[in-house]
């Protein structure tokens, strides 16, 4: 019988832990859209011209070889904006974790591919998370103010981000791929908009700083 009344209040806890995290998951997504709103941009037309745009990183490549969609309609967007005048320079965030693995470089040559100016482009290797692209922008580059260039849900999240580190920004949406594709990717962002409000309470800095870079 004790055996039984045990069972029956673990499985209570468990689902009382389930709730409260599913308020906490809505709470940080509500609060973290509801920052966004007039910040965010998917017509080229409608967005303010900015110094710099500030590309979020991902692999070029998935796990099966394939091309990145997330990767191809982040350049996509970067190049309509600096063709659009809309953006001066090109700062590239991402993973450089180990000599095969560079983020940042597969970006800059993409881009110089597509007619943009080496001269253009600067890149930041340290961009291990979004919140060390946010703050080594800030940090290192100098900037307090620049154009965000990632998919609109990520977008959201670093807006929050440098809006609560000081950093005037406003974001450029690239095309999202479709639910299917990106379902795994949409999921991790409820939890990592959950954890961006640990990272503010707990002031979280990034990995690694250095010395500073000017764009010009």
């Amino acid at each position: 019988m004790k055996y039984l009344i045990t069972i029956k209040k673990y499985k209570k806890s468990l689902l009382s832990l389930f709730v409260l995290l599913l308020i906490v998951i809505s709470i940080s997504n509500y609060t973290i859209q509801k920052n966004a709103k007039n910040k965010t941009y998917s017509n080229i037309n409608s967005i303010q011209k900015n110094k710099v745009g500030l590309v979020l990183g991902t692999s070029k490549y998935l796990k099966s070889g394939a091309l990145n969609l997330y990767f191809k309609y982040r350049i996509d967007a970067t190049i309509e904006l600096y063709k659009n005048n809309k953006i001066d320079f090109i700062l590239i965030s991402g993973d450089n974790g180990n000599e095969k693995y560079d983020e940042p470089t597969d970006f800059k040559n993409e881009l110089i591919s597509e007619g943009v100016p080496a001269n253009k482009i600067f890149l930041d290797y340290a961009g291990f998370r979004t919140l060390d692209s946010i703050l080594r922008a800030k940090l290192i580059f100098g900037l307090d103010q620049f154009t965000i260039i990632s998919q609109q849900f990520h977008n959201e999240r670093a807006l929050y981000l440098a809006n609560k580190n000081g950093i005037n920004a406003i974001a450029y949406n690239a095309k999202d791929v479709s639910k299917r594709y990106g379902i795994k990717v949409k999921i991790r962002e409820y939890f990592a908009r959950t954890k961006v409000f640990l990272d503010i309470f707990f002031k979280v800095k990034p990995k690694f700083l250095g010395s500073k870079i000017e764009i010009k």
